[in-house]
């Protein structure tokens, strides 16, 4: 059995050594890996992205693969392609982007449509179809993957089936003054990158994403995580509320974050803590709502509120 305390706490140490400033978001990105999740980055250019992702392929030694996707890339070049090879006298197939653990796909806002939707069956089902033969990824496969804010130069929405396939969403935003002298002060002294070693491999990853499925949560604990979703479906702001694929995704979660705190069991507090991040992807503003410019985490902070917490008594 992995040392998984041992792991978890070196892994958000490094990554967070290399990402000043951002240990909360290191965390989460730490808990979606562990619960076999995909994550979704809406931010600037600039803030870390890039970084984030590699620091995690190699403290976990994760195969890594990058993607610009810009609007000339297509889906052969994710999920792969055949050749004829000449001195074979036959079709050869090339493997694509996603045969890999960890995939950063970066700007994936910015190519088309039919690309954009290379990804849903691996990141749903961990396998590609290619002309008509079934290939599986390598597990884990995680995507990260990186969106400009709406209304930049070249972008267009990801469809909602695609963004609901993530498993949270955040945003890294720009590092608090002092956290950037720090790192102004690296530049041409070192390569924080370089400096990192693996802490796992990947079956320690594995065996760890199996263990938090273990986590026990009470029947009271597991309503109110759906009263949670559902008080999404009703609030007046929102035109479109979570769906239950986020109730899965809120499960896993809280799981993670219990497991990862050195618990056996998730409380109404893990749920809570983790509902922004889970469906923040997932809703849809009312035109008024956009009007107004009522904050989304003010209407999350409202549906939370309307939802009565359970008390935690002795588990059974």
């Amino acid at each position: 059995m992995p040392d998984s305390a041992r792991i978890i706490r070196e892994t958000a140490m490094q990554v967070s050594g290399v990402l000043l400033g951002k240990e909360r978001e290191v965390a989460e990105v730490l808990l979606a890996i562990l619960a076999n999740g995909h994550v979704l980055l809406e931010d600037v250019p600039g803030v870390g992205k890039t970084t984030l992702a590699l620091a995690f392929s190699k403290t976990l030694d994760l195969d890594y693969r990058r993607v610009q996707f810009t609007p000339d890339v297509l889906p052969s070049d994710l999920t792969g392609f055949s050749i004829y090879r000449r001195e074979r006298e036959e079709f050869v197939y090339q493997p694509g982007a996603v045969f890999c653990n960890l995939l950063l796909a970066d700007e994936l806002n910015r190519t088309s449509p039919k690309t954009q939707s290379a990804l849903l069956e691996v990141m749903e089902e961990r396998r590609v179809t290619v002309e008509g033969v079934t290939r599986e990824v390598p597990d884990p496969f995680l995507v990260i993957a990186t969106q400009n804010p709406l209304g930049s130069a070249g972008t267009q929405p990801l469809p909602e089936s695609q963004a609901d396939r993530f498993l949270i969403s955040l945003s890294l935003g720009y590092p608090d003054l002092e956290s950037e002298i720090a790192m102004a002060q690296t530049v041409g002294v070192q390569r924080p990158l370089d400096a990192l070693r693996p802490v796992a491999t990947r079956e320690d990853v594995l065996e760890m994403q199996a263990e938090i499925h273990q986590v026990y949560l009470k029947d009271t604990v597991y309503r109110y995580l759906v009263e949670l979703i559902a008080a999404t479906r009703r609030h007046p702001a929102l035109r479109q509320g979570a769906s239950p694929r986020a109730t899965i995704a809120l499960v896993k979660m809280a799981k993670a974050a219990a497991w990862c705190q050195g618990r056996d069991f998730a409380t109404p507090a893990d749920v809570l803590d983790q509902f922004p991040y889970v469906v923040s992807h997932r809703l849809s503003l009312t035109p008024e709502a956009q009007l107004e410019r009522i904050p989304l985490s003010e209407i999350l902070r409202q549906a939370a509120a309307s939802v009565r917490k359970p008390p935690m008594g002795l588990r059974r």
